[in-house]
């Protein structure tokens, strides 16, 4: 709420006006006003639902209509009921399986009945409030359902592209193919190849034309030029039959077997339920992404269940096939910018209209057409990424046995062996834990891989007694999960060992958990112990999972002998803020007894002293406060805890890769010019790693023009090298917010002083300060935003200023001449951790927001 704007407390004597004084009262409800931006949208995705809904109707057996109705009573019932505004909902691919099996064991009417106790099923789950419990499913099981789904659909109408007809299941498709190859329909071939050549190469339009051309939709465009070649050949080929809707065939009494009867009900119930509520999550993350615009509200995933339920009891009351959200479409919805449930609603009116008067024209459409689109549309249901997903998390296992299971047996067959083979893959890796001993170097290494729960505490105490007493021990703690036996018995060996003269290093690679020391936790366990008698609470500490890259340091109010400040004994069970959030330990206590003053340094910075009593003198006589440099929180112990932070936890992960650097030299892609302000980190920003970036950083981001006056021309040397000698492909300037170059630019005014080096570098600042001033130039400006001062602006300016000054350096004209050089323009804004990429829009210069990208769509 504005602080110009008071706000209103609750009257209850108080009467609202219903309408402006000394004015007549409204003469009745206001018409409800339709965005033109849902309008739009709308006809996008009823030029997508139009082919698409008879093109699954022929994949399933059904009628041809049954696509058209449940297409309309999806946008109509389940867009207005449903929890999710913008998401469509109609027959999905993803159904064309079940529905096809049941048609072909029970018929079509009792097919409707199923669909319409699968609503009442949606309804009853609706009600009971377990919609976030269908998103428990593993990923891996619903990616390989679709998968499986996807490979059935394209094996069956490949039969239809070849001009045959399919069989009932994939092993009998497989069989029949080879005789289907032996007798293909040319003109069946013809249409079918026509149709997908325009499906894929419709979106890779080049230029303009192309940019305009993608705004009709690929299927419609596919579908409509395979018809109109088709018709002006006079190829003669199964078309569209759309009979009359007075014979159209209504939902029956269900006849058959009582258990499968159900076991169909719960199929169509599980697959409708989880492919629409995972893909209303998706629409939420595609909407949030949306730059501008109207902002929506998150879906609400027990309303759309009752939307969807409510929409298969209306479609299979009515003669369609069963109804679920469809991913194609609510993509197409979101991106053509609808901003309510109008827009789904409204293509579920245009479909009624097409359905009842389009029917001359869609009698044209061959078969072969729509058979060819369904089969696209299965081919992509088995995502790559996905796949490259699932195996990235090691469950490609649960992925292949769902896909397999149910191309073999079935949908909710599939389902169940997924399920059965993930529960496996969790007690697996649960129980899974190898423990090892090693002696390298006269310490004792214990590595434990795996969650360390109970079950292998028997394990790791026979591995924990073979470390002899009064030695040097190492525990690797590699996996993200140790329950309580594991942590007792692994804290009191820690505690035994240490008490008879041992050392103990506990390193792991999860954040958060931690081993203390056994004095800490004594004084942690103990009642009316104060825990600021040593040291400030961990409250005073903002220690984060991402402290490893910002060099942390945990600054504690507590006191050494001398007066001078100490690390709390938190910092000793912190791990260190290691870069992979290493368990705490007393490791620098070990340190400093076995390597003396400068181990005590590093024990010093990292904040691993022993709160419980005063720092003993090394064996070499040397205090310990003299191994700690210039003092806790001092710029040389901070300089040496980062660097001992490294080399314990990040050096061993990235020794590998800085080796094949070392051999193979630097092959940078980017020269990354930016300020030299500490807060601007480039490898956080751009998400890049050693031998990714040629980095150079000034003050001011400042790229001098050639021929300047000036007595340093490494920044031009830099630019010469990166550009002919490791040929890099881009040059990105790169500003930020906060500037205090800009600033010192701002307060000197135009012409400047010359009196310091930092007042003769701001030089080759003053032409951005005088393009900011020039009147006939348009400011660059923020995407959603006008810069906030004008500091902010001149940081903008400066960016597109420096990007000028280079283009002025030859090596860096010839490059761009050749096209064998990209500019980039860069602004970063600090406190909204948002990067804005410089682009030209309608002949002004802006710098739009990089957002993130949704990997999962």
């Amino acid at each position: 709420m504005s602080a110009c704007v008071p706000a209103r407390t609750a009257d209850a004597n108080h009467t609202e006006r219903t309408h402006p004084p000394h004015s007549p009262p409204p003469s009745g409800p206001r018409r409800p006003r339709i965005a033109s931006a849902d309008v739009s949208a709308a006809v996008a995705v009823f030029l997508i639902a139009l082919p698409l809904s008879l093109g699954i109707a022929l994949a399933t057996g059904a009628p041809l209509q049954a696509g058209l109705v449940a297409a309309a009573v999806g946008g109509l019932v389940a867009g207005r009921i449903g929890g999710s505004p913008l998401q469509v909902s109609g027959p999905a691919a993803g159904l064309t399986v079940v529905t096809a099996d049941l048609i072909q064991q029970y018929g079509w009417r009792t097919t409707c009945a199923i669909t319409v106790l699968a609503g009442l099923a949606q309804l009853g789950l609706g009600c009971l409030r377990v919609a976030r419990g269908a998103l428990a499913v593993s990923p891996a099981i619903v990616h390989g359902m679709l998968a499986g789904i996807g490979v059935t659909i394209a094996v069956a109408q490949l039969h239809i592209v070849l001009g045959g007809t399919p069989q009932s299941s994939v092993p009998d498709n497989l069989r029949a193919l080879p005789s289907q190859l032996a007798d293909v329909h040319p003109a069946a071939l013809f249409v079918s190849l026509l149709t997908l050549t325009l499906l894929l190469l419709w979106p890779r339009l080049p230029g303009r034309a192309g940019l305009l051309l993608h705004k009709i939709p690929a299927a419609l465009v596919a579908v409509a030029g395979a018809t109109a070649i088709a018709a002006a050949a006079g190829l003669v080929l199964p078309k569209v039959d759309l009979p009359s809707w007075r014979n159209h065939a209504l939902a029956g009494l269900p006849e058959g077997p009582v258990l499968g009867l159900v076991a169909a009900v719960l199929t169509t119930t599980l697959v409708c339920s989880v492919q629409s509520l995972l893909g209303a999550v998706a629409v939420d993350k595609l909407a949030s992404a949306r730059p501008g615009g109207a902002r929506v509200a998150r879906s609400d995933l027990d309303r759309e269940l009752l939307g969807q339920g409510a929409a298969n009891i209306v479609s299979g009351s009515l003669g369609g096939l069963p109804v679920a959200g469809v991913a194609v479409r609510s993509s197409a919805n979101v991106h053509a910018g609808a901003v309510s449930r109008n827009s789904t609603m409204l293509h579920g009116v245009l479909v009624v209209a097409a359905a009842l008067l389009m029917v001359p024209l869609l009698e044209f459409i061959p078969l072969a057409s729509l058979a060819a689109l369904v089969m696209a549309v299965g081919i992509q249901m088995v995502s790559l990424h996905h796949i490259r997903t699932v195996t990235r998390h090691r469950e490609v296992l649960v992925y292949a046995v769902t896909t397999l299971g149910v191309v073999s047996f079935g949908v909710l067959e599939g389902v169940a062996l997924g399920i059965a083979v993930a529960v496996g893959v969790a007690l697996h890796r649960l129980t899974r834990t190898r423990i090892t001993h090693e002696l390298e170097e006269g310490v004792h290494h214990v590595h434990v891989r795996g969650q360390l729960t109970f079950l292998a505490v028997p394990r790791l105490s026979r591995a924990l007694h073979l470390v002899p007493q009064g030695s040097h021990a190492v525990v690797a703690l590699d996996g993200s999960f140790m329950d309580h036996a594991a942590y007792e018995t692994l804290q009191d060996w820690q505690s035994t060992h240490t008490a008879q003269g041992g050392t103990v290093e506990i390193t792991g690679r999860r954040s958060g958990v931690r081993i203390a020391e056994p004095s800490a936790l004594a004084s942690a366990h103990l009642p009316g112990v104060d825990a600021g008698a040593d040291g400030a609470s961990e409250a005073h500490c903002r220690c984060r999972p991402w402290t490893a890259w910002r060099n942390h340091q945990c600054e504690r109010p507590g006191l050494l002998p001398d007066g001078d400040r100490r690390p709390d004994p938190a910092d000793a069970t912190d791990g260190g803020s290691g870069a992979d959030g290493a368990l705490g330990t007393a490791a620098s206590r070990t340190a400093a007894h076995r390597t003396g003053t400068g181990a005590k340094a590093a024990a010093a910075g990292a904040g691993g002293a022993d709160p419980t009593r005063a720092p003993e003198p090394d064996r070499d006589g040397a205090g310990a406060h003299a191994g700690a440099g210039a003092g806790a929180g001092s710029g040389g112990s901070q300089l040496v805890r980062g660097i001992g932070t490294f080399q314990r936890y990040t050096a061993p992960l990235v020794r590998g890769e800085l080796a094949r650097l070392a051999r193979e030299g630097q092959r940078p892609a980017q020269l990354f010019l930016t300020c030299a302000d500490s807060r601007v980190v480039t490898s956080m920003i751009t998400s890049s790693g050693p031998g990714d970036l040629f980095v150079v950083r000034n003050v001011g981001n400042l790229v001098p023009p050639p021929g300047a006056e000036s007595g340093d021309d490494s920044v031009a040397a830099a630019i010469e090298y990166a550009v002919e000698v490791l040929a890099v492909r881009s040059i990105t300037v790169c500003g930020h917010s906060g500037c205090g170059a800009m600033q010192a630019l701002l307060d000197s005014g135009p012409g400047g002083g010359a009196g310091t080096p930092l007042r003769r570098w701001l030089r080759h600042g003053q032409p951005s300060l005088e393009r900011l001033g020039a009147r006939s130039a348009v400011p660059p400006r923020l995407t959603g935003r006008t810069p906030a001062d004008a500091v902010e602006r001149l940081c903008l300016t400066n960016v597109v200023q420096q990007l000028e000054h280079l283009r002025a350096h030859d090596c860096v004209a010839r490059a761009l001449k050749d096209g064998a050089l990209e500019l980039h323009g860069l602004y970063f804004h600090v406190g909204e951790a948002q990067t804005y990429l410089l682009t030209e829009q309608d002949e002004e210069t802006v710098f739009d927001r990089v957002r993130a990208v949704d990997l999962a769509m």
